[in-house]
């Protein structure tokens, strides 16, 4: 395990829960390994805060986007405002965007309008994007392809089927695995991070959310990405020191992480 370099691809460090322990949590995930973290964003007006939390350190990135679990929080014209941002900030990347058909109520033309407008944005200045996508991934497929979508991306959290994680790789895009893999019972997600191409996958954390197994109840952390990555390396054939070298080159050269 000595030496290993990893990526956290999809961590929101930014947010409060981590206020009194941040420097803390990020030397924990310097310590094991962690080389790079990747902060998106969910709404405009924290923006700002991604930014200044990605300032604190050489080794973390953002990407600024419009999330589709806040929709009563985003307004018409913090399009025009990301776009200004991106214009004068280092973005890695516009996310966190998607379209989430699993909420209550959820708003299936809202989302697909703010969606579009986000692609159109990521497309006009030649950067991919961050996904987030449940229960929606066919209908999210189908826009990619209406919007012509090439820049790729990551799709965060990965939890469609085989035929559909195809069709992502086909458009450029790499898959997500976070801590649903380390549950037992994860079948479907187990097998994929199984029987995919190595070079089609991209570890995450998704901290503070999406707890590993025995975690549950706690805040997760990008420390917490090693024991993902040693969860795939026990499901695949291949090294722990390959599966650790080939994902972060994945979000390396997907994402232009310099320094990285």
């Amino acid at each position: 395990m000595a030496g290993l370099q990893i990526i956290d691809s999809h961590c929101h460090l930014d947010f409060p829960v981590f206020d009194a322990i941040r420097q803390q949590v990020v030397q924990s995930a310097q310590s094991a390994g962690v080389r790079h973290i990747v902060i998106p964003a969910v709404t405009y007006q924290g923006f700002q805060r991604v930014i200044d939390t990605a300032s604190l350190y050489p080794h973390v990135s953002f990407a600024l986007g419009l999330h589709p679990c806040f929709m009563q929080e985003h307004q018409l014209s913090d399009l025009e405002r990301l776009a200004e941002y991106i214009e004068s900030q280092p973005v890695c990347a516009v996310g966190e965007i998607g379209l989430d058909f699993y909420l209550d109520g959820y708003d299936s033309v809202a989302q697909i309008s703010l969606l579009k407008a986000q692609l159109k944005i990521a497309k006009e200045y030649q950067l991919p994007v961050l996904l987030h996508v449940r229960k929606a991934h066919d209908i999210m497929l189908k826009t990619l392809r209406e919007i012509s979508f090439e820049q790729g991306g990551i799709v965060h959290a990965f939890s469609g089927s085989a035929a559909q994680a195809a069709r992502y790789i086909q458009m450029g895009f790499k898959l997500g695995f976070g801590g649903v893999v380390t549950y037992p019972r994860a079948n479907k997600i187990r097998h994929l991070a199984k029987t995919l191409p190595l070079d089609s996958i991209v570890l995450e954390t998704d901290s503070p959310d999406m707890p590993l197994y025995g975690r549950q109840g706690e805040p997760n952390q990008p420390v917490f990405v090693v024991d993902v990555l040693k969860e795939v390396a026990g499901l695949r054939p291949e090294t722990i020191e390959a599966i650790a070298a080939i994902t972060t080159a994945n979000a390396t050269r997907l994402l232009k992480l310099d320094g990285a």
